[in-house]
């Protein structure tokens, strides 16, 4: 029984002083096509995304962050800070402190965290001065990442619309946060990451945008993000399902699986999307789910055990 108690003692130290992702890690940076960390070595970053903030906000709290990272092995959060639809356009306040809740709760947890701004239309002027004044305040973090367009439209051309877009947010962030991580949308839902390649964005600690639904997207997405990945671009791929682009419709493990051991064999990170108990296939809890922490295992859809045994797999949880 002395020994049971002292090895089960040890165990309990061992997880107390476990350290977290971001005191593994560190600064992240771009090399090549690929993050890495503070000491120079590859890193992957596996995680989940929130819903639009203004729709389901009730996730974006410490002790869902907690359970997550402890439970499925996340390593990065993505906070989705809506923009249109009754969200940052009409409630600015509001919204920024929904993020600035998951960035405080990501740095005490010591996990990465991405801030989307989450609009299918640009809005150049209102995201450069949001992501100045957020690279103002937290520029100095070494967890945060930002991603300054979610998904853009096919009509949104690369070359007059998106390139201009990207290179005036990034300057605003540039002007307090020369050294975070900055992922740029591209065209098509952040799929074109071939077009945004051919004609990059000039800096430094730059990615692009690279968003899949396994069940809608399979090997020419992949052959247009190896393209993209040839040309010297590096990826991040900040949101994916596995279901129909939709959100909803039906579920394709095997293609999710592929697209998994592509962005493995890589070093791509991905989120996946989302960390909602709405009434879809994507998402990883059903109606009703607690939002404290305490979830049960009934309460996760097929879709969610999926991705949590994707993320354990690969955090060598057993």
């Amino acid at each position: 029984m002395k020994t049971l108690v002292l090895i089960v003692a040890a165990l309990i130290a061992t997880v107390a002083h476990a350290k977290t992702p971001v005191e593994r890690h560190g600064q992240l940076r771009i090399e090549g096509t690929r993050v890495v960390d503070a000491q120079g070595a590859p890193v992957t970053l596996r995680g989940m995304s929130l819903f639009w903030s203004q729709w389901i906000p009730r996730y974006y709290n410490e002790a869902t962050l907690r359970r997550l990272r402890d439970e499925w092995g996340i390593t990065v959060i993505r906070a989705a800070m809506a923009v249109e639809h009754g969200g940052y356009l009409t409630n600015p306040e509001a919204e920024a402190a929904k993020v600035e809740a998951v960035i405080e709760a990501a740095t005490k947890l010591g996990l990465y965290v991405i801030v989307d701004w989450h609009a299918h239309q640009p809005h150049p002027a209102e995201a450069a001065d949001y992501f100045g004044k957020l690279a103002a305040k937290y520029g100095d973090r070494p967890n945060l990442i930002y991603e300054s367009y979610n998904e853009p439209l096919p009509e949104h051309g690369w070359a007059k619309v998106l390139k201009p877009y990207h290179e005036r947010v990034l300057a605003a962030i540039r002007a307090h946060d020369p050294d975070n991580i900055v992922v740029l949308g591209t065209r098509s839902w952040s799929q074109d990451v071939d077009e945004a390649a051919a004609d990059p964005v000039a800096g430094t600690n730059i990615a692009y945008t690279l968003h899949f639904y396994a069940a809608s997207h399979k090997q020419p997405y992949r052959d247009k993000a190896q393209a993209a990945l040839d040309r010297g671009a590096a990826l991040f791929v900040t949101e994916y399902g596995t279901t129909q682009a939709s959100g909803d419709e039906s579920i394709d493990a095997a293609e999710a699986q592929i697209w998994w051991d592509w962005m493995e064999a890589r070093g791509i990170g991905y989120a996946n999307w989302s960390i909602a108990d709405k009434d879809e296939m994507s998402a990883i809890f059903k109606p009703g789910t607690a939002t404290d922490g305490t979830w049960r295992e009934e309460d996760i859809t097929a879709s969610g055990k999926l991705v949590r045994a994707q993320l354990r797999k690969m955090a060598g949880i057993e």
